[in-house]
């Protein structure tokens, strides 16, 4: 305690040497402070815009297929089926919600108005929960009863609301679209644009039945499609197995000539998404193994042959942009150490230029008994004395410069009490350091010399 007096009296005979000796640590803590409140404001405004596009979100659709080396990009095979969905929620374990989901690109009129929403989107009520709309702007969501009779419903998002409606409520109203007569029931809460910059609010959601069978219409059963241009149709028009020589069916298969002139539809089969919705992200590694297991199984798929789905894992972009943030983060917490770096060789400056000024007294106390190890110990106290004292000072500043980018720019922040630890820490340590050498060379005057030193 004593040696503490010492060092805090000999500091406050020059406050504003000691003021600006300090000034290089306060500016380093307070870039920390404020660099780590801010990356970690922007680290949660980037969760929150994850969430909104739906959290532990598992989303299944068909790959693509190649013919005559071209590829019909993704979604090109019908593979997917209302039944898969059905199964993956019986048989995989983690399963929260899971919706089927068809897309469309359509026209939506209202009277003299017309509009093309991102997105018409053909769903179950367990979509809204997977993607966390749970509430209702206006009115209320359509009933999985809505969905088994394809009920000429839909629910309206704000951005087709507007251009369609104006200020008016749209709830109750009703919109056409491809010459059917949709009621609107529900108006969705407002969620702005996701990570993606893509806006969530231009969108109507419908049944997935009343989009696939009086909307859009249906594909040719894969079967169908396989028939090509190149078969021979002298083949296909050959009598000469009148009678088959295997066993006799009842009902025998259609022939290629058959499916040719009277293609197959696929009612109430092919879906164009499944979502998937877990209950924990932990539990997304397994889930994904468990779905790409049975739906193999499903699809009768040979262990060669490739997965004729795609399984996309949405925490892949939570974690990308994720680690995007720390990666800016820490290199802003870079640049404020190198301030502390400034600072600490301010200190060691300062502190050398005091023990050529207070060599005489060093030299007095040295005379009076004073160790080397006392004259070690005053100096170095005074250093961690500064370096603490603009530790302090820069928490403050700190905390003020996060305050004021939050009420004038408007950008989130969020108190960080381990970054104000380690700032206390750290500028303790910097005062340790960089006073060890003035303290050194201070405890190794020579009393003699010193006392006949003159200014």
């Amino acid at each position: 305690m004593k040696t503490l007096a010492i060092a805090l009296y000999a500091l406050r005979r020059n406050i504003l040497r000691s003021v600006l000796t300090c000034l290089g640590i306060i500016i380093g803590i307070a870039a920390v402070i404020a660099m780590a409140e801010i990356g970690r404001g922007s680290a949660r405004a980037i969760e929150q815009n994850i969430a909104k596009m739906g959290a532990n979100i598992v989303q299944i659709d068909p790959s693509d297929v190649v013919k005559a080396g071209i590829s019909s990009g993704a979604g090109g095979q019908v593979t997917l089926v209302p039944a898969d969905a059905d199964a993956i929620r019986r048989e995989c374990s983690g399963v929260r919600w899971i919706s089927p989901s068809v897309d469309g690109h359509l026209q939506v009129i209202y009277g003299n108005k017309n509009y093309a929403p991102q997105n018409v989107q053909g769903i179950t009520p367990t979509y809204l929960r997977i993607r966390g709309w749970t509430e209702m702007a206006q009115g209320k969501a359509f009933t999985d009863e809505d969905v088994k009779r394809s009920a000429p419903v839909c629910l309206m998002g704000q951005v087709p609301a507007h251009e369609l409606f104006g200020s008016d409520s749209p709830v109750g109203k009703e919109v056409r679209v491809k010459n059917v007569q949709l009621r609107v029931v529900g108006l969705l809460a407002p969620k702005g644009a996701n990570a993606l910059g893509r806006d969530m609010d231009d969108v109507v959601l419908v049944p997935w039945t009343t989009l696939k069978f009086r909307l859009i219409g249906l594909r040719q059963s894969a079967a169908a499609q396989q028939i090509t241009a190149t078969t021979d149709v002298n083949e296909m028009a050959s009598l000469t197995k009148l009678y088959p020589g295997q066993q006799m069916q009842l009902y025998p298969d259609e022939s290629a000539a058959q499916l040719m002139d009277f293609p197959l539809l696929t009612r109430f089969t092919d879906v164009d998404d499944i979502f998937v919705a877990a209950d924990s992200a932990q539990q997304l590694p397994e889930l994904k193994r468990q779905i790409t297991a049975l739906l193999r199984e499903r699809h009768q798929t040979p262990a060669s042959a490739p997965d004729d789905f795609r399984i996309r894992d949405w925490t892949e972009i939570t974690e990308t942009l994720a680690a995007s943030t720390r990666l800016i983060g820490n290199l802003l917490l870079c640049v404020s150490l190198i301030s502390l770096l400034v600072g600490g060789v301010g200190i060691m400056n300062i502190m050398l230029v005091a023990v050529t000024e207070r060599t005489r007294e060093i030299g007095l106390r040295m005379a009076v008994g004073a160790k080397a190890s006392d004259i070690r110990k005053q100096f170095l106290a005074e250093a961690a004395l500064l370096c603490l004292a603009g530790g302090g000072a820069g928490i403050a500043l700190g905390r003020g410069v996060s305050w004021a980018v939050t009420a004038l720019l408007g950008w989130p922040t969020i108190f960080s009490l381990p970054a104000m630890l380690a700032a206390v820490m750290v500028s303790g340590m910097v005062g340790l350091i960089f006073g060890l050498y003035p303290a050194w060379k201070a405890s190794r005057l020579n009393p003699i010399d010193a006392l006949r030193y003159e200014h």
